[in-house]
């Protein structure tokens, strides 16, 4: 432990160096600006339209969907989505709740739900994707392994960094997320309750387990689920940066996976064998508001599993080719 210590604070230090995380930081400044100004500006249309009464919106919308039942153009798995989501909101208007009442509490809620299967990864793969790759671009990596210290070491302190880093990027998500959504909505929201525990039987929605919470132990739960989807993708993204030897290659292998991920959530329902890929469960937190999932039969512990099946099998892939391959050549 004494010899790994140091080697963190090394990996620490060139994290740092690079200014990547920064970048990243500046990122989500630049652009949660932009999707609160854009939540804001729908909220004032619904407002303008209902007036205060978000019973009507959710009445309105309710019938939207059920009218678009009867449509030969929707897909049938759309109709599938809407059914469950009708019931849903006839189940807030039953206990006189408002889900999306507008604070910035809501919206933090509301945009790592959003973000979970693309955009956090994406930012991920920005952060991991060269640690190996990177070293031997630039032929550090002959100099780090020519130090008396043992290759597993070297790797496990690179993984422990990035593993630092991903809990930053969480936690910088959340605060940024609040602060600049609050001065649009106001920070008020965290003890309004949020109904959680649907449960998706074929297209209809189980609604003995429902129960509530409040928003800020919701938060947790999203922050958690959030949190363990990004050291899941963090991993994979280690692994190819340990198997490929370019930077740019590593970065462009992951991103087509999670781009390919977000397309096959909308198009492979029928295709029963995608729910084994990583990308296509990467949406955790769509279990807590009940979301349908993309392929039938897949639940929270499933897709739970695959993450950790897939992490697990990236781990031991990394530190096998790290050790044991010629990486001085």
């Amino acid at each position: 432990m004494n010899s790994l210590l140091p080697l963190v604070k090394n990996e620490t230090i060139k994290m740092i160096k690079k200014k990547r995380f920064y970048v990243i930081i500046l990122v989500l400044l630049v652009l949660t600006p932009m999707f609160t100004y854009a939540q804001m500006k729908e909220s004032e249309s619904k407002r303008e339209k209902f007036g205060n009464d978000w019973r009507l919106e959710m009445q309105q919308a309710i019938t939207d969907n059920q009218n678009s039942l009867g449509s030969d153009r929707v897909p049938e798995e759309w109709k599938k989505y809407r059914r469950i989501y009708i019931q849903q909101l006839q189940y807030y208007l039953e206990h006189d709740l408002n889900p999306n009442e507008p604070s910035g509490v809501t919206f933090t809620r509301e945009f790592m739900n959003n973000s979970i299967n693309l955009f956090i990864p994406l930012l991920v793969v920005a952060m991991a994707s060269d640690l190996v790759s990177g070293e031997r671009t630039s032929g550090t990596i002959k100099m780090l392994l020519t130090r008396p210290v043992r290759r597993w070491k070297i790797l496990l302190s690179k993984l422990l960094t990035l593993f630092l880093f991903v809990s930053l990027l969480v936690l910088a998500v959340f605060v940024i997320c609040y602060l600049i959504a609050g001065l649009f909505f106001g920070y008020k929201g965290f003890t309004m309750p949020i109904f959680t525990g649907f449960q998706i039987n074929g297209s209809d929605v189980d609604m003995s387990k429902v129960h509530t919470v409040p928003q800020w132990k919701y938060l947790l739960m999203q922050s958690g689920l959030l949190w363990f989807v990004s050291i899941i993708v963090a991993i994979l993204s280690f692994m190819v940066s340990t198997l490929v030897r370019s930077t740019s290659a590593s970065i462009v292998i992951m991103m087509a996976a999670l781009i390919a991920g977000s397309i096959l959530t909308n198009m492979a329902s029928s295709w029963s064998t995608a729910k084994y890929l990583f990308m296509v469960n990467l949406g955790l937190t769509g279990y807590l508001s009940g979301t349908l999932p993309p392929i039938e039969g897949m639940t929270f512990v499933f897709s739970l599993g695959v993450l950790s099946v897939w992490g697990l099998i990236a781990l031991v892939v990394s530190f096998l080719v790290f050790t044991k391959r010629d990486i001085l050549n």
